[in-house]
Parts: C-alpha cells; structure tokens; sequence
C-alpha cells in the first residue's frame, strides 16, 4: 500500500485511517484485537480515536478505545509501526472541560497512560471551544509538542474562519500550528469541507482525514430500505433512507458492476481521491470487514466513474 505524507508533518500514512471509536462498544476486547491486526496486516498503519469514546455508554467513563488500543500495541509491538491520533475537547474531567490549557494538560497525560506509550503521533482539538481563547488553547497544544508528549496537532470540526485563525496566532508566536484537519465528509455529506475550508487546507498543506467516512455505514449499501434501519447507527442512517441516499447508491451500484468492488470501497476510494484529503477515516466493528477499508485504500477509479458518484452525492 503506497503511503502519503500527512499534511507539511513528516508522518506517512496509509491512505486509510481506522476508526477506533467502535472499541469498547459496538466490539469487545477480542474482537477488537482481531479488527486492529487486520488492519495491520493489510497494510494500514494510521488510527483514530478520542479521550471520549466511549463515555455514552452506560457504565463508560471515556478512554475505553484509548486503553484497548493501547493493550493492543503492547501486546503485538506495534508502537513503532503505528500513528496514533487522539482527540481532547469533548470529556470533561480532570483541568476543567473543552480546550482550557488545564484540562488539555491533564487530558494529556490521561490518554498517554491509556495508550501506553510517551508520546501521541496527532493530537487534536476535538471541537472549537469559542469559550476558550484561541491563544490559551494553542499555546498549551505548543507546551506539549515542546515537551515531547505530541509530535504534531489537529483541529477537527474547526470552521474555515476559526482555523484561519488559529494558524495566524501560531504563526505569529512562532507556535505549533495545526498539521491535520478532520472534517466530516463523505458522498453524500459535502458542505462542511467543500469551499473554503478545502482551500484553505490546500494551501497551508494541511493534511485531511475526513470522519463518518461510510456516512454511518450507510456507503456500505447495508440500510436500502427504512426496515433495515436498526441497530446503535440507526438513528444517523435514517436520514440518509429517506433523503437522497438511494441516488448515491444506485451510483455506487453501478460502479461496482463495472469493477467488482463492493459498495464500502468504492465510497472509500471516492473520499481518498477528492482535493486536500490524506486519509479517510472509516471503522469496522467486525475483522471481515476491514478487508473494504483496505480495498477503499488501493482501488482506482476511472475519472468517469469519479465523475458520476460526485453527481450521485450531490
């Protein structure tokens, strides 16, 4: 699988980043393992989670996909082979809420204890937080780069205004600006990344690893009809069933007649060719199913059938 730098950084992913946020809830721990050794063994080598996940399950507190992640570097010595990236922003605890310069500090240090390692590859600001300055919040992300603990920062669902402006205030003090983007972004979800914030993270080389990759699963042609809608993503899906969802599949349809993929891969590969972005972010809750990530990472599309699916989604 040929890799891509991710952004100005000097980090090379694969074209694909897997989506740890089903760890610890919608998969256990051996299932898990099995999903994250799959992944490995394809070829992927870049994955997500976040301090939160899974802290809305009942009995969760947050850092559940953190520490089975973690387990899983230790137990198969993956650290060096893997870019991990983590999030702080939406988990209250220790050092307040949000993006305080405290409670990154303390979030900090709470995600690398869960992940068993010194130091997190990409650490991003999970949400804005307009409550918080801008300045408090990236000069505490440039204490942490300084001090070893992150080797580059990210923003993700930042508004092209709001990025603009956290670069300006890093360049200006001569701080860590953000490297990575993570927008949502998918075929049928187009208007929070297409426009100014694609541009601007073009021309800053920022890197992009767009999140609900599979719009929920619903790419995967699993939800054709509303009776198909159960299950813990059903209520996010449902919108996609009753909306223009059925288009896009038609499109996607048609394109894996044509290539024999399936549905999950071609939506992957779509993502993975758009302007400005480095890795989709998609997950898998069972080990069978990595197999369309790793496809959605090498397959190639025609510039017609690229065509076509960008009609389908729009």
């Amino acid at each position: 699988m040929k890799q891509r730098t991710l952004g100005a950084s000097r980090l090379s992913v694969a074209p694909i980043m897997l989506g740890g946020n089903v760890f610890g809830w919608t998969a256990d721990e051996k299932t898990s393992f099995a999903v994250l050794d799959a992944f490995a063994e394809g070829g992927g080598n870049f994955i997500d989670t976040a301090d939160v996940y899974s802290a809305w399950v009942s009995g969760h507190h947050g850092g559940e996909s953190e520490t089975l992640i973690g387990k899983w570097l230790k137990t198969r010595g993956k650290r060096d082979q893997t870019v991990i990236a983590t999030k702080v922003g939406m988990l209250e605890g220790e050092g307040g809420k949000g993006l305080k310069a405290s409670r990154i500090a303390a979030a900090c240090e709470a995600s690398l204890k869960c992940l068993q390692t010194d130091v997190i590859d990409v650490y991003f600001a999970h949400k804005d937080d307009p409550e918080t300055p801008l300045e408090e919040t990236l000069a505490a992300f440039n204490a942490l780069v300084k001090a070893g603990k992150v080797r580059v920062i990210g923003a993700s669902n930042y508004s092209p205004t709001r990025l603009a402006e956290a670069l300006a205030i890093s360049d200006r003090n001569g701080w860590a600006r953000f490297t990575v983007l993570q927008p949502q972004y998918n075929l049928l979800k187009r208007d929070d990344y297409e426009g100014a914030l694609q541009q601007l993270a073009i021309d800053e080389a920022i890197g992009v690893v767009p999140y609900y990759g599979l719009a929920s699963g619903y790419l995967s042609g699993k939800y054709r009809t509303a009776a198909d809608v159960t299950g813990a993503r059903a209520g996010a899906v449902k919108k996609w069933v009753e909306g223009k969802g059925p288009s896009a599949l038609a499109a996607l349809d048609a394109v894996a007649a044509e290539t024999g993929a399936r549905l999950a891969a071609i939506a992957l590969a779509w993502l993975r060719e758009q302007p400005g972005i480095t890795a989709p972010i998609a997950s898998a809750s069972r080990p069978e199913q990595v197999a369309d990530l790793i496809a959605g990472a090498t397959l190639s599309l025609t510039p017609d059938q690229l065509s076509r699916l960008t009609a389908a989604g729009r």
